[in-house]
């Protein structure tokens, strides 16, 4: 049964980006506050600014307001981008190099300083070096089964560390000294520092498209085989059951406490508290699903769109409303970490009395009891 979580709101037209230029790609974009980045397929990147707007009857909107385009100056794909908003940095791969630009002119730093030979990366979000006026970047080398760690500056890099692998990384994801590695044929938990690794599961790169997802301290999210989503630990273990995907799955990403994942046809939302699937957004043509300090935005090649959630309290009015008392129940007390104490108290005191009553108006007096005591 299906749940209304989120809402899809268009928030950059194709007509902003492209015009009448069809050949326009969206090949990747990075959001960080109020600042959108897009990298297309004909080496540009398009800063744009996002602003939401909420009406007097609590729809939402968002306009986007371009600020500038700039191109790299190569005729290759932009293929990743990452800001550094400490550094007032975007981090931007493209043709294997990592370049620091400017985030608010996009210009190349004076330095002129770059990590080449880099097929994909990802930042550390939970840094071991203590130092605020620097990001930990993790990169797969174009050298075969090599993993780098580097130091990223305002003005500089610095290399720290060069990990060997069993087997050839495709896909990774951070957090403190632990890499969570999609390899061919598994993936693999592996400590750069100490260099010792765990087995976590098989899984064929060559088949479909791994996922790793750093999803909060010291746990991932992977794609599993036979169209699971899976949790896992630095330790190798799992604590929450895993979700049920589609078979093929191009992206996921965290919005609490719902797991959203992109398939070829279709947006669905998980709980992680009872594992069901609670809602299905048609969405054609997608290739990107990132979450952005909790905001999750898909884009298709032509426009992106951003999920706005529901407030949390609307969501569990509607479950009561159409008595589901257990998914209600389930989902207040998952409410409780994203609403300040006092707040959740009132309102949780205030969700068992209405459950209470829609137990004893079905008769089932006991769990009425229970509820109202």
């Amino acid at each position: 049964m299906s749940v209304k979580a989120f809402k899809l709101v268009s928030a950059v037209e194709r007509e902003m980006l492209m015009g009448d230029k069809n050949y326009i790609n969206i090949e990747c974009i990075e959001c960080c506050g109020k600042n959108l980045y897009i990298g297309t397929n004909d080496c540009f990147i398009y800063h744009f600014l996002l602003d939401e707007k909420v009406s007097t009857a609590g729809k939402i909107s968002f306009a986007a307001t371009k600020q500038l385009h700039k191109h790299l100056g190569l005729k290759k794909p932009v293929s990743e981008l990452k800001a550094a908003s400490a550094l007032t940095r975007l981090l931007v791969l493209c043709d294997n190099t990592i370049t620091l630009v400017n985030m608010i002119n996009l210009e190349p730093v004076p330095t002129g300083a770059r990590i080449k030979g880099a097929v994909t990366f990802t930042l550390n979000e939970n840094p071991v070096s203590g130092d605020p006026f620097c990001v930990e970047v993790c990169i797969i080398s174009v050298k075969r089964r090599t993993i780098q760690m580097f130091m990223v500056f305002e003005d500089r890099v610095q290399i720290v560390k060069e990990v060997f692998t069993p087997e050839q990384p495709c896909a990774v994801a951070v957090d403190g000294y632990y890499l969570c590695l999609a390899l061919t044929t598994q993936y693999i938990i592996l400590n750069y520092n100490t260099g010792v690794s765990q087995d976590l599961f098989p899984y064929c790169s060559d088949e479909k498209r791994p996922i790793v997802k750093r999803i909060g301290r010291q746990e991932f999210l992977l794609a599993g085989p036979g169209g699971l989503g899976m949790f896992a630990t630095v330790d190798g273990i799992s604590q929450r059951a895993p979700v049920h995907w589609s078979e093929n799955v191009i992206g996921a990403a965290l919005c609490f406490p719902y797991v959203v994942a992109l398939d070829d046809e279709f947006i669905t939302v998980h709980s992680m508290l009872d594992q069901q699937q609670k809602q299905t957004l048609p969405f054609k043509e997608g290739h990107i699903l990132q979450d952005f300090e909790g905001k999750v935005i898909v884009a298709t090649n032509k426009g992106v769109y951003i999920l706005v959630p529901l407030p949390l309290e609307k969501q569990i009015q509607d479950l009561l409303a159409s008595h589901r008392v257990e998914e209600a129940l389930v989902l207040a007390k998952g409410a409780r970490r994203n609403i300040p104490k006092e707040k959740f108290q009132v309102m949780y005191k205030r969700i068992l009395q209405q459950a209470g009553f829609i137990q004893f108006a079905q008769l089932q007096f006991l769990e009425a009891k229970e509820l109202f005591r």
